[in-house]
């Protein structure tokens, strides 16, 4: 969510004629996440995030913000988009696509409580329990596919030791590729920064433009190793137990996904230190940038190598 592309105030004020949402009082960049242009947006009729969309086209955002409006109808906590004055979610600016959605209330949380893990999981697992009514469809974009390209971008930049972990994790990802485990809508990257809290209490998942049909299992993966990770990349156990348990609420593992789960952990681990591996050493240019340290993800991958043990 860093700042790309800068929006000057009297092309937002254009912009903005085409909703039905009064005159902008204020506006101001957003500095968190790295992958789109953010902008808090006030306005008389009140509080809105802009998003300028960087590397989605403007046709396959069609999901994305269906998406965030079925999980808003359907009782899952998340902001809906705003229709423009003739019924569409998603418009142009500065030559990038772009969306107005409601701000919601609350704030991340850095040090997440057992009741907020508990939240996360149940909002998960009603993701999860409503996903396969959703008509859309979109394959990962970040899936083994792109660990390769992306492995392969960033190998001549590494040093041999962490080369070496990467290739054997790669390798060893390959061999489970082919595992038959339930599959549905999954938000992706449900980091804690995209939940919103007053104190214990949910107001809303947000950033769902990694959204797509994938494994259930992985997205919990990729939640647990976010909320649950401790300093040296283990796991806090109370914290995976509480997310297991809201989860739980909602939709039972099966017992293949209690096999697999540290396949899974490792996948996730894998996806993100990737990812910011190619930050790190292919950063874009950006009024706001926020490049985060990619061994957080080798450190929490490293552990889940060494962990034989089913963490649930």
């Amino acid at each position: 969510m860093s700042v790309y592309t800068r929006v000057e105030h009297h092309q937002l004020e254009i912009f903005l004629r085409h909703y039905t949402l009064g005159t902008l009082v204020s506006f101001q960049g957003i500095n968190a996440g790295i992958e789109n242009t953010n902008y808090f947006v006030t306005t008389t009729a009140g509080a809105f995030v802009l998003t300028l969309f960087e590397h989605h086209s403007f046709d396959e955002l069609s999901y994305f913000l269906e998406l965030m409006a079925y999980c808003a109808e359907h009782r899952i906590p998340s902001a809906h988009p705003l229709a423009d004055t003739e019924g569409h979610y998603l418009r142009v600016l500065n030559d990038k696509p772009a969306a107005i959605v409601e701000r919601l209330s609350g704030s991340d949380v850095e040090k997440p409580n057992l009741i907020q893990c508990y939240a996360i999981g149940d909002a998960l697992g009603q993701l999860h329990v409503e996903s396969p009514h959703f008509s859309y469809h979109r394959p990962n974009g970040r899936g083994p596919h792109w660990w390769n390209i992306t492995a392969n971008r960033v190998l001549p930049m590494m040093t041999q030791e962490d080369a070496t972990l990467l290739q054997t994790e790669l390798h060893f990802q390959a061999h489970y590729q082919e595992l038959v485990l339930p599959r549905g809508v999954i938000h992706a990257d449900l980091f804690r920064d995209n939940a919103l809290f007053n104190g214990d209490t949910l107001c809303g998942i947000i950033d769902f433009y990694y959204a797509c049909n994938d494994v259930l299992l992985y997205d919990l993966a990729v939640t647990v190793n976010d909320w649950c990770r401790l300093p040296d990349g283990a796991l806090d156990e109370q914290r995976v137990q509480a997310i297991f348990e809201g989860y739980h609420e909602n939709r039972a593992l099966t017992s293949l996904e209690h096999e697999a789960w540290t396949v899974m952990l490792r996948a996730a681990a894998l996806r993100f230190w990737l990812s910011r591996l190619q930050d790190f050493y292919f950063p874009r240019p950006g009024e706001i940038t926020h490049i985060k340290n990619p061994d957080d993800f080798r450190n929490i991958l490293q552990v889940h190598i060494k962990t034989t043990d089913n963490l649930i």
